[in-house]
């Protein structure tokens, strides 16, 4: 008669699609990461997996519409189905439910891409955006990442933490995305101290030439992770119109944090 069998077997499977999970979901932010669609030897030089297993995994992805192959050139790409869970993320998220509306009404009172954003790590990523209508305008996405210490959005929400928190949030070197991005550290929590004392965060050209941006955390919920700003090329932007978004970026957070505590959100 056997004995009772080995707990290694199911630990070791447990183990093995854990990895393999780990392995999928490393996959998927490779290629989404990736400005252009990536061949299996890029992608194997990447991630430093096994061939047999890359290929493995891109078939089975391939088979269930997150990963797309172009044929002619071998090239592997994201799927559609990471779209639409991405797009089931947003729809049941009550911030953005809520803050769409809020967006609409600053978007209309300023005529200004406004945007709203949370903090993910050390990045900012956009949830919802409503684009200007001018012709020299802020061309905007959602799930667009950026690392916070460089936008507005982000250094509204990193200004509600502490000097020791927000060090521990930050990479160790603050990557410059242009001349004008702030990647010192002193500096940064020098600018952070301003937010805290105003209210709200400015930033000029820090991650985009040409551009100015404005934003206010949004406060319902502790650690603040959400933040509403607004986006508008320099050459618009005079006292007069920068007073009027902060105000109605301000009034807009208001809403937005009276409206989700109202719904017990």
């Amino acid at each position: 008669m056997t004995g009772p069998a080995s707990p290694a077997r199911p630990n070791a499977a447990r183990s093995s699609a854990v990895k393999s999970a780990d392995r999928t979901v490393e996959l998927l932010e490779a290629l989404s990461a990736s400005d252009r669609p990536l061949t299996l030897t890029q992608l194997h030089r990447e991630l430093s997996y096994p061939k047999s297993s890359l290929s493995m995994l891109l078939r089975t992805l391939l088979a269930r519409g997150w990963v797309e192959l172009d044929p002619s050139r071998g090239t592997y790409g994201i799927g559609v189905r990471a779209l639409l869970v991405g797009t089931a993320y947003l729809d049941h998220d009550p911030v953005v439910q809520v803050a769409v509306r809020v967006l609409e009404q600053v978007h209309h009172e300023v005529g200004e891409t406004v945007h709203l954003a949370r903090l993910d790590g050390s990045d900012v990523v956009h949830l919802a955006v409503r684009e200007s209508e001018h012709h020299l305008r802020v061309v905007s996405r959602v799930g667009r990442r950026l690392p916070a210490h460089a936008t507005s959005s982000g250094k509204a929400l990193l200004a509600a933490r502490g000097p020791a928190e927000v060090d521990a949030i930050l990479p160790t070197r603050l990557a410059a995305l242009t001349p004008g991005t702030v990647v010192d550290r002193a500096a940064l929590h020098a600018q952070l101290a301003v937010v805290r004392a105003a209210g709200y965060a400015r930033e000029r050209e820090e991650n985009t030439p040409g551009l100015g941006c404005f934003a206010v955390a949004l406060p319902h919920r502790s650690p603040v992770l959400d933040a509403m700003s607004c986006s508008v090329p320099l050459g618009r932007l005079d006292p007069e119109h920068e007073r009027r978004i902060v105000e109605a970026l301000l009034r807009g957070a208001r809403t937005v944090t009276e409206l989700l505590r109202q719904f017990g959100r």
